[in-house]
């Protein structure tokens, strides 16, 4: 596979759909502005997960460590969206660890299990919900975004919990977040079925958690993500993901002939997110050969180009 090299400080031209392996500090800096139409992004969660790499987010020592990280990060995210662009933040809650340093796996959900974990922040108590979607979101508002949005994505299929003291967490937030007062949304792209007709898109969007597409073990569905580009981009415009995992929002941009930018610390899930973006055709699996129908846009080929080709590895050693 074809690895391109390139300086720390140089530019990044945006043309066509580009997969980035790097520090999201240190590649967003070097996007162009004002090139990104729409952010669709999940975020580590803090304190819930340690994805063994070096740089990775979510095992900030302080919860106010994490929110600064990310409140920074998404002002480089600002500056490279148009001024009628928008951000689409899927951020997940969590309990204080009772500072115990560790968390032991349940046995409904044996990846819960860490090693490692952040201790109470101050002024919370053992068994404390943490916030942080709401924390993170105020923290946005106050750093400049317009906080437009809070959708409730409810999980019909959610994952058991060996609680006995509270519900079952079935929920997890996505914040619709703009740079400007006014902005791109199309409203006729994401209608719901109701009983009279269609209607306007309602704020509570039940959608069945799936299966990784790949390495990544907490990757979101693409059927969260496909309202988002509908709803704020159009056929050739830049989507960019910051934490581009194994390539779902790549995905689901291909698919409706969206370019997009990933970017992605964790070589493992490059690889895979490479394998997964050249393993359809049209945001279709192949089955039986590559079939290449006429191509409806100039810049979405009927086929994907070798992973070689948009794969730009811009880590620090390099």
């Amino acid at each position: 596979m074809k690895r391109t090299k390139i300086a720390s400080t140089a530019r990044i031209p945006l043309a066509e759909s580009l997969l980035l392996e790097g520090d999201v500090s240190d590649v967003l800096p070097r996007l162009p502005d004002e090139s990104i139409q729409c952010v669709v992004t999940s975020p580590p969660y803090w304190g819930l997960r340690d994805y063994g790499i070096n740089g990775q987010i979510g095992l900030e020592e302080t919860l106010a460590g994490y929110l600064q990280k990310l409140t920074g990060l998404f002002s480089e995210v600002r500056r490279v969206l148009r001024p009628d662009g928008v951000l689409w933040l899927n951020i997940g809650d969590g309990f204080t660890s009772g500072n115990r340093g560790w968390r032991a796996p349940d046995k409904k959900n044996p990846n819960r299990a860490m090693s490692v974990r952040p201790d109470n922040p101050p002024g919370l108590k053992d068994k404390d919900l943490l916030g942080v979607p709401w924390r993170l979101a105020f923290a946005l508002q106050a750093d400049g975004w317009f906080l437009r949005s809070d959708i409730i994505w409810h999980k019909p299929n959610v994952m058991p919990e060996s609680v006995k003291d509270r519900p079952t967490r079935s929920h997890e937030y996505l914040f619709m977040l703009t740079k400007s007062e006014r902005y791109a949304y199309f409203p006729e792209a994401v209608m719901e079925e109701a009983e009279q007709g269609r209607r306007n898109r309602r704020t509570v969007w039940s959608i069945n958690t799936a299966p990784s597409l790949g390495a990544h073990v907490a990757s979101f569905p693409p059927e969260l993500v496909e309202p988002c580009i509908l709803a704020s981009s159009q056929p050739d415009d830049f989507v960019l993901d910051p934490f581009f995992g194994v390539g779902t929002v790549g995905l689901v941009a291909r698919r409706h002939r969206r370019r997009f930018v990933g970017i992605e610390l964790n070589p493992e899930y490059v690889t895979e997110a490479e394998r997964v973006l050249s393993s359809v055709v049209n945001g279709v699996p192949k089955r039986n050969g590559i079939h290449y129908p006429e191509p409806k846009h100039e810049h979405q080929p009927a086929f994907l180009e070798p992973s070689g080709k948009y794969r730009v590895r811009t880590r620090r050693d390099s």
